[in-house]
C-alpha cells in the first residue's frame, strides 16, 4: 500500500525536518517566518516520523537560510535536517549539528562572567555534542542547549 504524502512538495526552496514538536514555535520565531511575505510557507506539526516516532517540518518556497541563521536553529534544535530543493529534486541534503564554536548567539547564565557587565561578544564551545552542552569561554560555565536564552 503506497503511503500518502502529509505534507505538499516543494519546488525550490528550503525544508528544514525532523524538528522536535516542542521546539516547532520556537524555530519560527526564529527563522522570523513572518517576514518572509515573498515565500509561501508550509508548516508540519506531529508528523509521524520513523526517526522520532513524531516529528515537525517546515517548507519554505523560494527562500535559503544563511549560515547563522541555521547555527541558531542548530542550538534550538540539534540535528536537524536540511534540505535544499531545487525543481522538485534535493540538491543537498545533511544533518545540522551543535557547531564547535558558538559565537554571540548564546547568552551566558552566570551573571558574574564578564560577557554580562561588559560590551563584549560571548563565546562558547559544544563540549559535549551528544547531551547538547555548551561551556563559556570566559568563565567556563557549562549550559544545556535546552536552557539557552539568546543574545
Amino acid at each position: 500500500m503506497k503511503k500518502e504524502l502529509q505534507v505538499a512538495a516543494l519546488d525550490n526552496g528550503t525544508v528544514i525536518d525532523h524538528i522536535p514538536n516542542n521546539k516547532l514555535f520556537e524555530v519560527v520565531r526564529i527563522l522570523h517566518l513572518e517576514k518572509c511575505p515573498e515565500s509561501s510557507i508550509i508548516v508540519g506539526f506531529n508528523l509521524d516520523s520513523k526517526k522520532m516516532g513524531h516529528k515537525s517540518l517546515i517548507k519554505v518556497r523560494n527562500h535559503f537560510f544563511t549560515d547563522a541563521e541555521l547555527n541558531q536553529l542548530s542550538i534550538v534544535s540539534p540535528n536537524f535536517t536540511l534540505c535544499i530543493i531545487k525543481n522538485y529534486e534535493v540538491v543537498e541534503k545533511k544533518t545540522i549539528e551543535l557547531p564547535e564554536v558558538v559565537k554571540n548567539i548564546v547568552k551566558c547564565p552566570n551573571p558574574k562572567c564578564i560577557t554580562n557587565n561588559e560590551p563584549m561578544p560571548t563565546l562558547f564551545t559544544t563540549s559535549d555534542q551528544s547531551k547538547g552542552i555548551l561551556q563559556c569561554h570566559y568563565c567556563e560555565k557549562e549550559i544545556n542547549v535546552e536552557d539557552v536564552k539568546f543574545t
